[in-house]
């Protein structure tokens, strides 16, 4: 009889046991994801000196120093000021995906850009891999244009207090000699 009562107790904390770690490994484990929305300014100028343009496009995201990003569930539109006068739009949007889906913008005349958005797994940096394709003069023979392209990484982290997201690039084209990187600064402004 003590056998039993010892046995009946064991089962019971036994099987307590296992319904209990069924069940936390059914809970999904949500990531707190950093959010990224706001209106952003660049705290320096952006261009050769500093900051290097990897796209030769005037309305592109790359050589914006402003830009507003909203965040939705299942991607970001990050819109910048298109500088030009004779556009029709006043902004020009990116989407990105956060489910890895490319995204393509064709400027015409050869000028495009592919582009990839992947979340970390902690939710906390984005990371966008770009290629932008161009027409370049080709070396001693300027008015014979080639297409040429640079491949761009830049990983966006959002600072704990939410008021910067500072984006670290690397890019790397088959125009240049060597990978090139630097690091922006994006300050909320509202």
């Amino acid at each position: 009889m003590k056998n039993t009562k010892y046995i009946l107790s064991s089962l019971i904390i036994l099987l307590t046991g296992v319904i209990y770690f069924s069940v936390q490994a059914q809970q999904k484990n949500e990531v707190h994801r950093a959010n990224f929305s706001g209106e952003w300014k660049s705290n320096q100028s952006i261009g050769m000196g500093g900051n290097i343009v990897c796209s030769y496009v005037e309305g592109d995201r790359m050589n914006s120093e402003t830009m507003k990003i909203a965040e939705q569930a299942d991607f970001l539109v990050i819109e910048t000021p298109n500088p030009l006068p004779s556009s029709t739009k006043s902004t020009s949007p990116e989407k990105l995906a956060f489910d890895g889906k490319e995204g393509q913008i064709n400027h015409g005349q050869g000028n495009e850009k592919k582009f990839t958005l992947k979340l970390s797994a902690d939710g906390q940096t984005i990371t966008i891999k770009s290629i932008v394709y161009f027409m370049a003069a080709t070396p001693y023979h300027v008015n014979v244009m080639k297409k040429a392209f640079t491949n761009v990484t830049e990983v966006w982290t959002l600072s704990n207090d939410d008021n910067s997201i500072t984006i670290q690039s690397i890019a790397k084209s088959n125009i240049w000699d060597r990978e090139r990187s630097w690091k922006t600064v994006f300050n909320k402004v509202n």
